[in-house]
């Protein structure tokens, strides 16, 4: 069963009435640790750019800090997950009274966008890099008719000019002073190749060294749907199950519960509260 919940039921309609203010509380205090503070940044034309973000490890620190107070719950603390430029941040915690199990899931769902620094060196860097690709472009596109240009020039000086190609294969097979010449001037020529390819490689590395993500959410409370649909906002809700050999049923008669149960499972909801409050 999930709370918040449209169920009659006395002790239901207490535990929507607790978790409603649950979220409320969740989502003002989502709100503050998500301020946007101004900054500059540099797009990928060299142009400056203002924006604002707001800082995820506070987020973090908050759930940490709310699950230490929460001694009773159980958890496996906080995670954060990572789809392209869409971040999640959530908990999931449960409290287990007799045979009845209530769970909770909070999170917290934005977009990094991936800017640079605003320093002059990511232009050098991208002039560099451009530079390079082209070089890298030209040599490979004349190492090969330049590469057979030289063998011919050379097996020209050694005296086999015009031959077939099962002769000269014989004649490179036989002769491994050529094949050895012939070997280090290619070498020669892709070792420059390579040489660049490492230094344009180094570069890309640089850029990505000098890129700073800018996040961006919406404190408003989402459902699952919007969740699934990569929505920003804030996720808070609960469910309460009841549990017989490891099985999990959730259309469950609160009738049935035992009155302790309920004051239990109530109680748990009221110390969230009261971590929330502070």
């Amino acid at each position: 069963m999930q709370i918040p919940s449209s169920s009659t039921d006395p002790f239901i309609k207490s535990l929507t009435k607790k978790g409603e203010k649950i979220q409320s509380l969740f989502l003002e205090r989502i709100k503050d640790l998500t301020n946007k503070i101004p900054l500059k940044v540099m797009l990928g034309d060299g142009t400056v750019s203002d924006q604002e973000s707001f800082d995820p490890a506070l987020v973090r620190q908050f759930y940490d800090n709310m699950l230490r107070k929460l001694s009773h719950w159980a958890s496996h603390g906080v995670s954060v997950t990572t789809d392209q430029d869409l971040r999640r941040s959530f908990i999931k915690f449960e409290v287990k009274e007799g045979n009845y199990l209530l769970s909770s899931h909070m999170s917290l769902q934005y977009h990094a966008l991936l800017f640079y620094k605003p320093d002059h060196k990511v232009i050098q860097t991208q002039q560099e890099l451009a530079e390079l690709t082209d070089k890298i472009k030209d040599l490979q596109e004349k190492i090969k008719p330049e590469g057979d240009k030289l063998v011919e020039e050379i097996l020209k000086q050694k005296g086999y000019e015009n031959m077939d190609h099962q002769k000269l294969f014989e004649v490179l097979f036989e002769n491994d002073t050529i094949t050895k010449e012939l070997s280090e001037l290619l070498r020669s020529t892709e070792l420059k190749i390579n040489d660049l390819i490492t230094r344009r490689d180094s570069l890309f590395q640089d850029l990505d060294n000098m890129l700073i993500e800018v996040y961006h959410t919406t404190p408003l409370m989402i459902d699952e749907m919007k969740m699934i649909a990569a929505e920003e906002g804030c996720f808070c809700n609960f469910n309460l199950e009841y549990v017989k050999n490891n099985l999990r049923e959730g259309n469950l008669d609160p009738v049935r519960m035992s009155i302790k149960v309920k004051e239990d499972l109530s109680k748990h909801m009221d110390d969230l509260i009261k971590v929330l409050e502070f």
